[in-house]
């Protein structure tokens, strides 16, 4: 039987479905992001989950990634195919950790359990802080779209396409391409990465950059040790190639 727990009220920080089979674990969870403002949601399986993101249009995904039946794995591959909201994986051991890292799921960030119910709530504050994608600057504007070879960035439509054809790119993924896209000359750290695209109040590990590039760079069919629309700057971090 599906729990699903909410608090309707105009004046919420944002809707959040929280996908967790430990049902005292979802209980604490979604105590502690309604006393932060949000209206939460809970439900404990993945049939559910799928359901309930289609059904409920939530801003962030807090999702378990151990779920049995219809793993997170699954369960995120499957919502990401109607919506794009955040995803913030959580994963009780460190091979579940590496195999997120091996895997594009479309997740936007994870938490390795056991996690402070603190870290939590300000991850999930600091997505729904996070704009869509980075706004664009008044050059960006006036030149709209930037073309890398046969790589088209529009940050103001927010559209990348290759060889004419649309790239279908998470939110996290599109937004690293348009801010690479943005200062095409300049080599960004990762932290500098981070900032822009989570924003920053983001913490956590900053190798996370490191998957994304790795999933963005698979989907525009670049090399992984040397990309031609995403160059990795050794020491420093990355930037856009020339194509």
């Amino acid at each position: 039987m599906t729990a699903t727990r909410a608090t309707h009220s105009p004046a919420t920080a944002g809707r959040v479905l929280i996908v967790e089979d430990e049902v005292s674990l979802a209980e604490m969870v979604t105590a502690y992001l309604e006393r932060a403002g949000f209206e939460t949601h809970a439900v404990h399986s993945g049939t559910d989950a799928v359901a309930a993101a289609r059904t409920l249009h939530p801003d962030v995904v807090v999702l378990d990634l151990g779920l049995p039946g219809l793993d997170g794995v699954e369960v995120c591959r499957q919502i990401r195919t109607f919506t794009d909201c955040y995803v913030i994986m959580t994963t009780a051991r460190t091979d579940e950790v590496d195999t997120l890292i091996g895997l594009s799921v479309g997740a936007d960030d994870y938490l390795a359990k056991p996690f402070s119910l603190r870290e939590m709530t300000a991850r999930v504050q600091t997505m729904m802080r996070r704009p869509r994608t980075p706004a664009a600057t008044s050059e960006e504007l006036s030149n709209g779209t930037r073309s890398f070879g046969t790589l088209q960035v529009d940050p103001v439509g927010h559209e990348v396409r290759l060889d004419g054809e649309p790239v279908a790119l998470t939110p996290t993924e599109r937004d690293l391409l348009i801010t690479l896209a943005s200062r095409p000359t300049m080599a960004f750290t990762r932290r500098q990465l981070i900032d822009e695209v989570w924003g920053g109040g983001w913490v956590g590990d900053e190798h996370l950059v490191d998957v994304h590039v790795a999933h963005l760079r698979r989907k525009l069919g670049d090399d992984p040790d040397a990309g031609r629309f995403v160059t990795t700057v050794r020491g420093v971090g990355y930037r856009m190639g020339k194509g």
